[in-house]
């Protein structure tokens, strides 16, 4: 059974492969997800460790609560005095010690734009040459910088051209200033660290560049001989102020390295749920492609009955065959994804966002886990299609044309269908609504609940296909008519005209004439065609012709074929639906969600700002120094100006995100008060505070409480709760608590601002938006924007995200695209006499193409239709959970899925089109 198993696998290989792609892709981005994932952490951890060669201790900044490195501001410990370096000098245990500073730079081009590559950090540290221990730069050219010079990086050199002896514009915290490049350096032993940009300084220019005089970000400790960790740990803690730390290089190492892990566990979780959507998308597809396949084995299932197999030897046989073809999709999958995280990688490059790669890293864990998602997933597809090959009688061996009749189980399909989607359902309303739930039970009640849904709705679909393809009969008719109208000139005619001129009949001259005609419409074709002749010259293979003339009108008898062929078998339509069904509800649900959240963000810009500009930095998001309102306070013209600061705090045991503004703050910002009034927000003073309603609820704090406010600087002030807001549903740029800029500054060493938003004499105008770029002259990170500019900006961000989880999601849509042609082709065989019958009475090539379309477009908006309702209604019961989201349907967007699945089933039907037309009809009757 196990050799019968195997011979029949090869004797179908077409279909095996098929039925594997599914599974290929999916483990193909797990696979590729991991070596990825794993390839930027080693990267990021060599950097890292490198940061600490030769090095024992580290002492750095202590902020007096754990810092989250998510907020836009205020991740970073504050600094601490300088004159500790000489204390731990002068420790007996320390052989060497060296203080530094670092922060962000930035480094302006030859065109007074800042250098950004993707959204890579600009990083300003301080360099001692005196102390190559500690140095982890090597100076490729040049010298080392002395007092108002800077090395940078050869990456920037290069992209941006200049070399040592230039001079280059640096931006920290106030306006550029103009340093001689005094050499060019490369980081350590790394092969790339992504697309950081370098700037390198002596100690006091660096520390004049970031506002740091007098303070030091680190001191790096090396210990004498004969000294332990420990002991050098113990005499540096013993020396050390309040607001610093002391860690071992390996620990201090780590400490370094959370960030970037968080950010990278995110990222793999993230790019596995798609891996998951792949190949629960292609799970259907391979236990459609084995139902099709044993239905047209019943046969020889019986012949294997009647020589003395048993039930249990056919349902081997079908796991074997299952088995064997997903260990080898598995395997397929696994040297595939070393192709998907290379192409990733210069797909990131490509688009700037250079990522740090130290070679590619194929884990074992990788392999593993690879190997048993791909075997699993296909073992457990393949049950349901297995368990029926048990049910074939012996006697339907001398059956012609013998078919399995249901089970006695299947009267109860609807009814189970409906009460998994129950369950579905009810398990995402208890994730969405049920109060006090963990976070990893509300995402596994929405996953699992969602789960149950999809295979409910695919179960129950065969039960909607007949009135569903009745519809989309005349829709999927006419859709491909006003897409052949379209395609015509630019494809089928000199498609058509080129063919005829090489090898088709009629008049030379005509035939030239043609030849040339198709060539100017499409010379890509030419090519092809070219290469089709050369083929034809070189052996015997013999292109298609006669061909008709391209039509582009439907032709009637052969799509009434192909419509009732997607009724004649809704249980395999629905199947086959189901894989485009589960892809186009996710992105349906996307695109919803991500236009219920611009609209309501807008709405809330709106609300919120009542000026004329907003300044910002020129990605949108990221801080900027005070000295950019600053510069912007001087234009005349203005009339009033308000800045929105941004850090951490500590309130209530928790870490939360804290924002202050200035007494101006009235004149351009608009609050919806619960208590108070606008007069508020400039009258915070030293410790006013103002909160938001559900803050203030959750914490019972109202207009005159009092509560303890700790700043990341490590002092603590009593906070006065002067006022209580509602924030619109679309968001806002404040945090939980809100004082005053100047009760901000006191109690954190570096601020910097959010955002700055502007009142000018007469508005948005030419005059004043050209005051207000000339006045950011010397801040090329800055920008100035109107309010709609605002807005456009920021719901760029949103629209780039959706992007990319479009980008994600059209894996799981070619996953099913794969499920159509791998039924088609499926259906061609087992309908080879049928077509065969057709052709003798009559029927075209050209029909029998259009007959294959019809099914597959109609297959593919029954699966449109239904995937894009269902994920209108899921996007329904997350709006309804989300205040920030309101359920908004994107009729465009909507429109487009349409389209897009109408060139899924016509794209899918090429291949199995053109094989049941080359079908010979004397052959095809007499095929069994």
């Amino acid at each position: 059974m196990i050799r019968f198993a195997l011979q029949g696998m090869l004797a179908r290989k077409l279909r095996t492969a098929l039925t594997a792609i599914g599974i290929v892709l999916g483990v193909a981005l797990v696979s590729g997800t991991y070596v990825l994932t794993d390839s930027i952490s080693s990267a990021f951890d060599s950097i890292f460790t490198e940061n600490y060669k030769n090095t024992d201790a580290a002492i750095t900044g202590k902020s007096p609560f754990e810092l989250s490195q998510e907020e836009a501001a205020g991740g970073v410990a504050p600094p601490f005095d300088q004159s500790l370096l000489a204390k731990v000098q002068a420790l007996p245990e320390v052989e060497v010690a060296d203080g530094s500073v670092f922060g962000e730079a930035q480094l302006i081009g030859r065109d007074g734009k800042a250098v950004v590559f993707g959204g890579a950090p600009n990083l300003a540290f301080s360099v001692n040459p005196d102390r190559p221990e500690f140095n982890t730069l090597a100076l490729v050219g040049g010298a080392w910088p002395a007092a108002g010079e800077v090395v940078i990086d050869t990456q920037t050199a290069s992209k941006k051209g200049f070399q040592a002896g230039d001079t280059i514009a640096v931006q920290a915290r106030g306006p550029i200033q103009r340093m001689r490049i005094s050499g060019l350096v490369e980081f350590g032993q790394v092969s790339s660290i992504g697309g950081a940009t370098l700037a390198g300084f002596d100690l006091p220019t660096a520390q004049a560049l970031m506002g740091k005089a007098g303070k030091l970000d680190q001191i790096l400790v090396a210990k004498k001989d004969g000294v332990s960790e420990q002991q050098l740990l113990t005499a540096i803690q013993q020396t050390l102020p309040e607001g610093a730390q002391v860690r071992s290089a390996e620990e201090q190492a780590t400490a370094d390295a959370e960030g970037t892990s968080g950010f990278l566990d995110f990222f793999r979780t993230f790019l596995l749920v798609f891996a998951g959507i792949a190949l629960f998308v292609g799970s259907f597809v391979i236990a459609n492609s084995l139902s099709i396949t044993i239905a047209q084995r019943t046969r020889e299932f019986a012949t294997l009955r009647t020589l003395g197999a048993s039930r249990r030897q056919v349902l081997g046989t079908v796991v074997l065959e299952a088995l064997v073809t997903g260990l080898v999709a598995a395997v397929a999958g696994l040297f595939l994804g070393l192709g998907v995280a290379t192409g990733l990688f210069r797909i990131f490059d490509a688009v700037g966002l250079t990522l740090p790669n130290n070679g590619l890293v194929f884990r074992t864990r990788t392999i593993v886990v690879g190997l048993l998602v791909g075997v699993v997933v296909t073992l457990v597809a393949s049950l349901r299609p297995a368990w029926r090959a048990t049910r074939v009688p012996p006697i339907a061996a001398v059956r012609e044309g013998a078919t399995l009749a249901p089970s006695r189980f299947h009267r109860f399909r609807p009814i189970g269908a409906v009460l998994l989607a129950v369950a579905g359902v009810a398990l995402v309303l208890t994730g969405l609504f049920a109060d006090g739930l963990s976070t990893t039970t509300v995402l596994s009640s929405l996953g699992l609940g969602v789960l149950l849904i999809f295979i409910g709705i695919a179960l129950f679909s065969a039960r909607l296909v007949r009135p569903l393809a009745v519809l989309s009969d005349p829709v999927a008719r006419w859709s491909v008519v006003v897409l052949t109208v379209l395609v015509w000139p630019l494809f089928s005619l000199p498609y058509w005209l080129l063919r005829r001129g090489l090898w088709g009949p009629g008049p030379a001259g005509r035939r030239a004439a043609g030849f040339v005609l198709g060539a100017v419409l499409n010379p890509v074709l030419l090519v092809i065609v070219a290469l089709m002749a050369l083929r034809r010259r070189l052996s015997s293979w013999e292109p298609e012709w006669p061909a008709d003339f391209p039509g582009v009108l439907a032709d009637r008898p052969a799509t009434q074929i192909g419509g009732q062929n997607s009724r004649r078998d809704p249980h395999r339509t629905a199947s086959t639906a189901a894989a485009l069904m589960i892809g186009l509800a996710l992105v349906t649900l996307v695109a919803t969600l991500g236009a219920g959240i611009i609209k309501p963000f807008e709405d809330a810009v709106d609300r919120i700002f009542s000026g004329d500009y907003a300044v910002t930095a020129q990605n949108n998001f990221s801080p900027m120094p005070p000295a950019v309102a600053a510069a912007v306070a001087t234009v005349p013209g203005v009339e009033a100006i308000s800045s929105v600061r941004g850090g951490q705090a500590q309130a209530f045991g928790e870490t939360i995100f804290m924002t202050a503004v200035d007494t101006q703050a009235p004149a351009v910002l608009t609050f919806d008060w619960k208590n108070g009034s606008q007069a508020v927000l400039g009258e915070l003073g030293s410790d006013g505070a103002v909160v938001d309603d559900a803050y203030a609820e959750t914490h019972n704090l109202q207009v005159g409480s009092t509560f303890p406010l700790q700043t990341a600087g490590g002092r603590t002030l009593t906070a006065t709760v002067r006022g209580i807001f509602t924030p619109p549903p679309g968001g806002s740029p404040f945090g939980n608590v809100t004082i005053s800029s100047a009760a901000f500054d006191a109690n954190n060493p570096q601020p910097q601002n959010l955002y700055t938003f502007v009142s000018l004499q007469g508005g948005v105008t030419a005059a004043n938006t050209a005051a207000l770029d000339a006045a950011l002259a010397s801040f090329p990170n800055a920008k100035a924007q109107t309010r709609e500019q605002f807005k456009d900006a920021q719901s760029d961000s949103i629209k780039s995200l959706l992007n990319v989880l479009y980008v994600l999601l059209a894996l799981s849509v070619l996953v099913s695209l794969f499920g159509i042609v791998n039924t088609l082709v499926l259906t061609v065989f087992e309908r080879t006499r049928e077509l065969g019958m057709l052709r003798a009475i009559g029927l075209t090539r050209r029909q029998v193409k259009r007959m294959i379309r019809q099914e597959s477009v109609m297959t593919a908006l029954i699966g449109a239709v239904i995937g894009i309702v269902l994920g209108l209604g899921l996007a329904s019961l997350l709006a309804a959970r989300l205040d920030e989201v309101s359920f908004t349907v994107p009729g465009g967007q909507v429109v487009i899925f349409a389209v897009v699945s109408v060139v899924v089933g016509i794209f899918a039907a090429i291949w199995p089109a053109r094989r049941a037309a080359k079908l010979n009809p004397l052959e095809a009757l007499q095929y069994e």
